[in-house]
């Protein structure tokens, strides 16, 4: 009989354990699989754009770009400036001397020292697909940005990829500030024009300071763009 009341008394307790588990699981296991979906994208985020970079023999990596649309002369062009400014698998998180950034909500403002060139000695604040220096971030997203998300007192200016590319097109496309239409430039197959008009800025296009292993073949790489370019527009 003891054992009989004993069992009366722990059964109920036995059930409610077994009813609070059953609950229990069927709650964390969801959140459980969501954490780690979530993990997992998170750690494939910066891989993504070396997935879509494939090494090119000749010319390094060359991806294609974030934003979409647009002049595909301006996009080859685009493409051929950060072939030589961050020729790297992942160029829109890539800082000046080749580190990397995760955060990209805003211009990273790293100012790395220069060891070689013209410049030695001092920093560079360059960052993403087209080394921007912070200076020339802010006060062109002043102007191109499109989407500034305004607080109280600033103006933040994402560096998310898209907004990168979004920026240096209408940058590029702003035929007032560069005193051509580079796109007509273009068209008219007056790369060189182009590349030193743009070397006051980009100094790896040639005709300007910092040349580099690939500034020579630099009106290749954009033949090559082009052809994607135009492909894509058809």
């Amino acid at each position: 009989m003891r054992l009989g009341k004993l069992a009366r008394l722990l059964l109920p307790k036995a059930i409610f354990s077994k009813q609070v588990w059953e609950i229990a699981l069927k709650k964390i296991i969801p959140v459980s699989i969501a954490v780690i979906l979530l993990a997992l994208l998170l750690h494939n985020l910066p891989f993504q754009q070396q997935k879509r970079s494939r090494l090119d023999p000749a010319f390094g990596y060359l991806p294609p770009l974030e934003m979409e649309g647009g002049d595909p002369y301006i996009r080859a062009l685009m493409r051929t400036i950060s072939a030589s400014e961050a020729n790297n698998p992942q160029p829109y998180s890539i800082l000046y001397g080749g580190g990397q950034i995760d955060d990209l909500s805003r211009h990273p403002e790293q100012c790395i020292t220069i060891v070689s060139g013209p410049n030695r000695g001092n920093c560079s604040t360059a960052a993403g697909r087209y080394q921007m220096i912070n200076t020339t971030w802010y006060e062109k997203a002043k102007l191109y940005h499109p989407q500034p998300p305004r607080m109280m007192f600033w103006t933040s200016y994402s560096f998310e990829p898209e907004f990168q590319d979004a920026v240096v097109y209408a940058w590029l496309s702003d035929r007032q500030f560069w005193g051509e239409d580079l796109s007509k430039l273009l068209q008219q197959g007056k790369l060189n024009q182009v590349r030193k008009i743009l070397s006051g800025t980009w100094t790896s296009l040639g005709y300007g300071i910092e040349d580099n292993s690939l500034t020579g073949r630099l009106p290749q790489v954009y033949q090559k763009m082009l052809k994607e370019e135009l492909a894509k527009a058809a």
